[in-house]
């Protein structure tokens, strides 16, 4: 792709050659299983990681390809691998650096599953999660010990909006050595751009505004440019410089291409296969094409909505960056361009309210996705983060009166006037 390419171009060209195969312009569905090899030589070599080329689509696909290259070319990175949910995603990224014994570092606010994930799946295969303030980086650098393997964040906290300071996380990080890990989900690679800021490696459920209309489940992993310089040689991450068995010890210091992809994809995609399958990549790539122009009219009309509601008589606090005040208007001042995505947040002051504006809605579906061209409103407390005791969910920044909004596309005063009802009825 040439340098001079912005990401808006990239996300509709990169990645794909429409002079190769039959010129569509249109990246064509690689709906198969298997590969053919045209020889047991060259079968032999693949497995071997001597040739490259198509194996099995577990590992690799070319529509996957596609999605894998543009999405990374318009985050700015250096490789991606898609997974087949935003959970998959995370769950990769941190068993690509930590094993049983150690620990990673984990933001406060942060998504109800991601946090689960931390404390209690991974938990049980050995892995520490130890929990910082994303806003404070200074609550960082007290938790780091030897056996310390990443520290993960939200760019834009879901559900409580809050804005992470990601570059002080990260200075922090590479004093120590330590892999950062962003998921970027709701800011998108248009409103928060990771590696700008030191971040290592971001995650993101493409489910959300990548796919834009709900139509299909998948995450993605994107590291970024020069990683390797930090896991070539560290103690921390042994198994990227030592002989790996699964692969007649090949050490994945040695070869010449970004590492953290691609040992998720031949260590973790191999043996747990959670990867996005063609059709749903398709989706992906389509949806990836208009991203830039959608996320823009999300953050207007959640811009418009915040205000009002700000203003309402039975709303107690709303959280939306642009317009929060104190450190969250500093850092989203800082770090998010162009808007800051169609999630919002406001307190109604008690579940019994929170529930009945809920059902009362008449345009807002209740739905615990976002992302989608069609606005949604979820009570956190009860569903997203009903796994969370109640100081959990305080921690997290979920009240029982919290309501989210995921601003769709529809006329921002229709919505006004749906919530003006719902909240009076």
């Amino acid at each position: 792709m040439p340098k001079s390419w912005s990401p808006e171009t990239a996300a509709i060209h990169a990645a794909y050659d429409k002079k190769s195969g039959e010129g569509t312009m249109a990246v064509p569905i690689y709906q198969t299983t298997a590969y053919e090899f045209g020889s047991a030589e060259t079968a032999a070599n693949r497995f071997a990681l001597q040739e490259l080329g198509n194996i099995y689509t577990r590992l690799n696909n070319p529509t996957t390809g596609v999605l894998e290259g543009r999405f990374a070319e318009v985050e700015g990175g250096a490789a991606a691998l898609a997974t087949s949910s935003g959970a998959a995603a995370t769950f990769y990224a941190i068993a690509n650096l930590a094993a049983a014994g150690e620990n990673i570092l984990l933001a406060n606010k942060i998504y109800g599953g991601t946090l689960s994930l931390a404390q209690y799946t991974i938990k049980r295969f050995g892995i520490e999660a130890r929990i910082f303030d994303p806003q404070k980086p200074e609550t960082i650098e007290p938790l780091i010990d030897a056996k310390t393997r990443a520290i993960i964040f939200e760019s834009i906290s879901n559900p409580s909006i809050d804005i992470a300071d990601a570059e002080g996380i990260a200075a922090i990080a590479k004093r120590h050595k330590i892999v950062t890990i962003v998921d970027n989900t709701v800011a998108t690679p248009y409103l928060f751009r990771p590696f700008d800021w030191g971040v290592d490696v971001s995650v993101h459920s493409l489910s959300k505004y990548t796919s834009g209309q709900g139509l299909g489940i998948g995450g993605i992993i994107v590291e970024r440019h020069g990683l390797n310089d930090l896991l070539i040689g560290n103690d921390r991450y042994a198994h990227f410089n030592e002989p790996d068995p699964s692969y007649h010890g090949l050490v994945y210091a040695k070869l010449p291409f970004p590492l953290f992809t691609l040992r998720a994809r031949l260590s973790l995609a191999r043996d747990i296969g959670a990867i996005s399958q063609p059709f749903t990549s398709w989706l992906f790539i389509q949806g990836l094409e208009t991203l830039n122009l959608r996320i823009q009219r999300h953050s207007e009309s959640a811009l418009e909505i915040a205000k009002w509601l700000g203003k309402h008589p039975k709303v107690k606090s709303v959280k939306y960056p642009t317009i929060a005040g104190g450190i969250n208007a500093e850092l989203a001042k800082k770090y998010l361009k162009n808007g800051a995505s169609g999630l919002l947040s406001f307190d109604v002051g008690d579940a019994a309210l929170a529930k009945k504006t809920l059902n009362n809605t008449k345009i807002f579906s209740r739905v615990v996705n976002i992302g989608d061209s069609k606005s949604i409103i979820t009570h956190p407390s009860s569903t997203t983060h009903q796994q969370l005791n109640e100081q959990e969910q305080l921690d997290c920044g979920i009240l029982p009166g919290l309501v989210r909004l995921s601003i769709g596309l529809e006329n921002p005063a229709d919505l006004i006037a749906d919530l003006e009802q719902a909240l009076n009825s």
